[in-house]
């Protein structure tokens, strides 16, 4: 039977987005504007805007969630989304995992305080990898997740034991860092790499894990370096595409040194309501069309406005369109170009 949908498991999160009116320094005060809570972490991110750009394929998550109120609200939330849930788990030993999303109104920029909850739980033995009837299967966030984060030996990460067990089952493997400021990255993430077959990161996180520079002097993205960084991450042993999203847009390296490039869409300022999720967003609009086995390029644009989209909210799915009202965004707005490019 040929494999059909997408299954995404990882951190699931109840983000409690608060737009303030702008940081303030240390000490100080500012203005809550807004409260909401919303979904948050990779698996339910991808999903949820899966869900919401008319995916017609199987969606399914799998994790751990408390017995509170934000993991009724995490399972009624899939229910909504036409996200099976059969998979998630359900703990009294520690609450739901929930990020304080910190938004400012005045730049769009928001900072994390996470609480890892129940996600620090999720191990190998929550998953069947020989039942896992799905085309791809999406896990993230490396770093993130504490049991999966481990090394089984002095090679081998939970994580990455289960990236093979999938592989070897048949279905192609997609995962997502965090962007954590600390050394871990060149530790943990490589041992993951030979049982990845789509990579997605940021420049920052491409950096941390490869020692490559994607910064130049005057502190800009460097794309030609950026692109060197995608290339290294394929030599360390990623198997099919390196997808690297930045401010400006994104790029895709494959195993076999092509390189695409896609410019953000040039949303107005002042449409910009925030931009948490974004990075998952445009995982999302990739991996609907690597699902639908569209182009790479077509890909990269999904991808993009899938992104554009999520940013007119605060939250991080709530104003992701219909595929073609997501790809009407780039034909209203435009593309930016690519720097350096």
């Amino acid at each position: 039977m040929a494999k059909k949908g997408i299954t995404a498991a990882g951190n699931w999160i109840v983000d409690k987005v608060k737009l303030i009116d702008d940081f303030p320094p240390q000490d100080g005060l500012c203005n809550i504007l807004e409260t909401t809570s919303a979904n948050g972490g990779a698996p339910y991110n991808v999903l949820k805007a899966l869900s919401r750009l008319g995916a017609k394929f199987p969606l399914k998550g799998i994790g751990v969630v408390g017995e509170d109120g934000d993991g009724d609200f995490i399972l009624m939330d899939c229910e909504k989304h036409g996200i099976e849930s059969s998979s998630m788990v359900r703990t009294s030993d520690t609450t739901t995992s929930y990020t304080d999303v910190m938004t400012s109104a005045k730049t769009g920029r928001r900072t994390f305080f996470h609480a890892r909850g129940a996600n620090a739980l999720l191990d190998i033995d929550h998953f069947n990898p020989g039942r896992l009837s799905c085309r791809i299967f999406h896990l993230g966030y490396l770093l993130l997740l504490d049991k999966l984060d481990d090394f089984a030996d002095e090679q081998q990460t939970h994580a990455s034991i289960l990236l093979q067990k999938i592989r070897d089952n048949g279905v192609l493997t997609s995962v997502d860092i965090v962007s954590e400021n600390s050394e871990r990255f060149s530790k943990i993430v490589p041992a993951s790499l030979p049982h990845i077959d789509f990579l997605f990161l940021n420049e920052y996180e491409a950096a941390r894990i490869t020692g490559l520079p994607t910064i130049d002097e005057e502190g800009k993205l460097d794309i030609n370096n950026t692109i060197s960084t995608a290339q290294k991450l394929l030599d360390m042993g990623v198997n099919a595409y390196v997808f690297l999203h930045f401010t400006e847009g994104a790029i895709a390296v494959s195993k076999s040194r092509e390189v695409w490039r896609q410019g953000k869409v040039n949303l107005p300022k002042d449409a910009i309501k925030g931009a948490s999720g974004a990075g998952d967003a445009f995982a999302a609009g990739v991996l609907y069309a690597l699902h639908e086995q569209k182009t790479i390029p077509d890909a990269l644009l999904l991808g993009v406005s899938t992104a554009a989209a999520s940013l007119l909210h605060p939250s991080c799915s709530e104003s992701i369109l219909p595929l073609e009202e997501c790809l009407a965004l780039g034909r209203k707005f435009g593309f930016a170009e690519m720097v350096n490019a």
